[in-house]
């Protein structure tokens, strides 16, 4: 099969950086070009310092439009810009990994006669198969999204109360007083309390499996939390369920039976089996009526650039797990 001719734009990013140490090994890719505008000219090691010998790539401030298909790894509020001032050929597929297109309302882009669809392929894999352009879902959406879309399903949530930590690659490379080490370490802290922008996607992701839950009174409240670590999400989501554990558990399995990506553990789950990889793990604990939904993953593996190429897996007809067979960095 000839391979996939892929470019990056804002590929000096941790997103764009994950992207290319993955599919420097995907059987089926070829990077064709990375663009960075501050760092044309220089290999792409000078920034990733850990690729050092893996590829002779150097950085380009030009978008080509020879390929099958474009990661958009810039700011959020920056891709919709990029698009409207670089025009591309009508053939090249599209991955987002921002939030400009993730919401329905946001979904067409004047121009582009194919919409967005979301990129959750544990909820969207047959529109995912047939889509041109893909919006990459965030981070704490897709962790909270995995550990709930199973009882949604059901017609089963209610009120819901999430807790979630990320690591500080979760607020991009720009250096800021709260990504700092000297803040960081042995320190945490909540932020953007029941506000973060993820939560609208979360949301239409459950009205979509749950018809109106977002509008009830009852619906989902989300406290994520600032971590002194770098990779990764654990979140913890309650809710009431009168149903016993061993039905939810059962739900859950065949829920995720043909998912290869979201693994549900009866043993207590913990962030180094998640790590570096494109894994979610999903446990279950009940106590009474109350239910609580475990889930861990990569904010930058499964939470975005490992995610976004399992989409372009799934766009092109490949193995969906092609290039994402990742070791944990369990030590």
């Amino acid at each position: 099969m000839k391979k996939i001719k892929i470019g990056i734009s804002g590929g000096a990013g941790y997103t764009g950086g994950e992207l290319i140490r993955i599919l420097l090994h995907h059987p089926q890719a070829e990077i064709s070009f990375v663009q960075s505008k501050s760092n044309a000219g220089k290999e792409i090691s000078s920034v990733h310092h850990d690729l050092a010998g893996e590829s002779g790539i150097r950085f380009t401030e030009q978008i080509e439009q020879g390929i099958d298909i474009l990661f958009l790894c810039v700011g959020h509020g920056a891709a919709r810009k990029f698009l409207s001032e670089n025009p591309l050929d009508k053939n090249i597929r599209i991955i987002d990994l921002s939030q400009d297109f993730r919401l329905q309302a946001n979904q067409v882009f004047p121009g582009n006669e194919y919409p967005f669809v979301y990129g959750l392929p544990e909820l969207n894999r047959n529109e995912i198969k047939k889509a041109v352009n893909i919006a990459n879902p965030g981070c704490f959406a897709s962790a909270i999204e995995l550990g709930l879309l199973p009882l949604a399903k059901k017609g089963w949530l209610s009120e819901t109360f999430s807790t979630g930590i990320t690591g500080s690659t979760g607020a991009g490379q720009a250096l800021s007083p709260t990504s700092h080490f000297s803040w960081r370490a042995n320190n945490i802290q909540a932020y953007k309390t029941l506000t973060h922008q993820h939560l609208a996607e979360v949301n239409e992701c459950l009205d979509q499996l749950q018809p109106g839950f977002s509008k009830a009174k009852s619906n989902l409240h989300f406290v994520p939390w600032r971590g002194d670590f770098t990779r990764g999400i654990f979140v913890s989501s309650q809710v009431k369920i009168d149903r016993d554990i061993r039905e939810i558990t059962e739900l859950y399995k065949n829920y995720y039976a043909d998912h290869p990506f979201t693994v549900v553990s009866e043993e207590p789950i913990f962030l180094k089996q998640v790590v570096n990889t494109n894994k979610c793990i999903i446990q279950l604990e009940q106590l009474d009526d109350m239910l609580v939904i475990h889930s861990a993953l990569d904010n930058l593996t499964k939470g975005a650039s490992g995610q976004a190429i399992q989409n372009m897996n799934l766009i092109f007809g490949l193995d969906e797990c092609a290039g994402l067979r990742l070791k944990a960095n369990y030590f």
